[in-house]
């Protein structure tokens, strides 16, 4: 009887998990605490209502809903439920309540000092972190079992029969747990799935219009740049003294259109062997200059030598548009670092600076069509990055922290020649 009452807990279990990822498949679940919370509330006490008394003991799948409000929803929605539960608890009352509190506050103990880091794992090992945490209750209501039996001095033969039944009710929890904990992340994967496929919709839609428009409005900048800089080789008396400055912003107006068609699809017009660390030396030299116009120290650090086989024009283009961005993000007298190691078959760049850093939210932007945190420029700067990094069957990722910095990372393949000798 304990066993079928306590499946059928398991799908009160479920209830919340299903229920909010059918109305609020868009949002995770630390989204709407309140509303994450209030739904496991609600599982929680319907499980206490209808808990299976037995033994001069409640049995039912209170902490399951604990756990998982505290792990996906944060403080809040686990608080909302360790109150309901007291609150539930309290009503019952009995000769052990005491006890029951004190077990109920101490079984809330670990999934609240998880619920911070929780959703900083990847998603496998979440399920699995969800799984481990659901033992500990047991671990609370054995040793408050023992505790209330040596309080009250009543040890009898039922003692051992009652742990037994916990272990059985153990087992149930924890994989009532995990199944919720799996539904959990297959609905975050669903959401960020969809947000993939809209980034990419923008994307493929952004790259056909850059390579429709970008020929023809490169034609007549052309013809308009040679005709001015004829007129300012003609016009030694420097009557026309804003040929200059026109010349200056028809160049930056050829940039962008160069990066919407890198953007559309980068050309990778020479493959060849060469040194990263040198490519990277270069850049840094470079760049130096704008960094000490800026009060700001470019640091070089890492010996490793890395081969690579790609466009080495495509690749300084990317590094100097990063480097570049952390050198303006930085403030004077701050400092950014370029660092070489090597990882496995792969080759890491580290670009580290010092400057304001990024909220999560801008963090999960970066990269996307004209998103910039800079007063001035286009954001199409990093979006050409990835994609140049991408296309090298390479990966980027960005790590920010507001008043700390930012730090991106940049992993590509290494190519190792082979010395063939007859």
């Amino acid at each position: 009887m304990l066993t079928e009452k306590l499946l059928l807990h398991v799908l009160m279990v479920l209830a919340p998990v299903l229920s909010y990822g059918f109305f609020f498949e868009r949002k995770y679940f630390s989204s709407f605490p309140y509303l994450w919370g209030a739904l496991q509330s609600i599982c929680a006490a319907f499980c206490i209502i209808f808990a299976y008394h037995d033994g001069g003991l409640f049995w039912d799948l209170r902490y399951a809903p604990l756990i998982l409000a505290f792990l996906y929803g944060g403080k809040i929605s686990g608080g909302m439920v360790l109150g309901t539960i007291l609150v539930c608890r309290a009503a019952y009352g009995g000769e052990a309540l005491v006890f029951a509190l004190l077990g109920i506050v101490l079984a809330a103990l670990i999934p609240f000092l998880l619920s911070g880091i929780f959703m900083d794992y990847h998603p496998y090992k979440r399920v699995k972190m969800a799984m481990i945490t659901g033992i500990w209750p047991i671990v609370v209501q054995i040793f408050i079992l023992l505790s209330f039996t040596a309080y009250s001095s009543e040890i009898n033969s039922s003692l051992m029969d009652t742990i037994f039944r916990l272990l059985t009710f153990g087992i149930i929890q924890v994989l009532g747990i995990g199944t919720a904990a799996r539904l959990n992340e297959l609905i975050i994967e669903r959401s960020l799935m969809k947000k993939e496929i809209q980034k990419a919709e923008k994307l493929n839609t952004m790259g056909e219009l850059a390579a429709s428009i970008a020929h023809e409005v490169r034609n007549p900048l052309t013809v308009v740049k040679g005709f001015l800089q004829l007129m300012q080789k003609d016009d030694k008396d420097q009557r026309h003294p804003y040929i200059p400055l026109v010349l200056s912003e028809l160049g930056r107006a050829e940039v962008i259109i160069n990066d919407y068609l890198n953007f559309a699809k980068p050309e990778f017009k020479q493959l060849e062997h060469f040194s990263l660390a040198q490519i990277l030396s270069d850049v840094c030299v470079l760049l130096n200059a704008l960094a000490v116009k800026q009060g700001v120290e470019l640091k070089r650090e890492g010996a490793a030598e890395a081969l690579l086989l790609t466009d080495r024009n495509q690749l300084r283009q990317a590094l100097v548009n990063v480097i570049k961005n952390a050198i303006e993000a930085t403030p004077s007298g701050g400092t950014v670092t370029v660092s070489l190691s090597l990882s496995g078959d792969q080759a890491v760049v580290s670009i580290a600076d010092t400057g304001k850093g990024m909220t999560p939210e801008q963090l999960s932007r970066i990269g996307t069509l004209f998103y910039t945190t800079k007063d001035k420029g286009t954001g199409l700067g990093t979006t050409v990055s990835v994609k140049i990094i991408e296309s090298m069957q390479g990966k980027i990722s960005f790590k920010s922290e507001p008043g700390k910095g930012t730090e991106v990372t940049l992993k590509l393949p290494l190519h190792k020649k082979m010395n063939i000798s007859y």
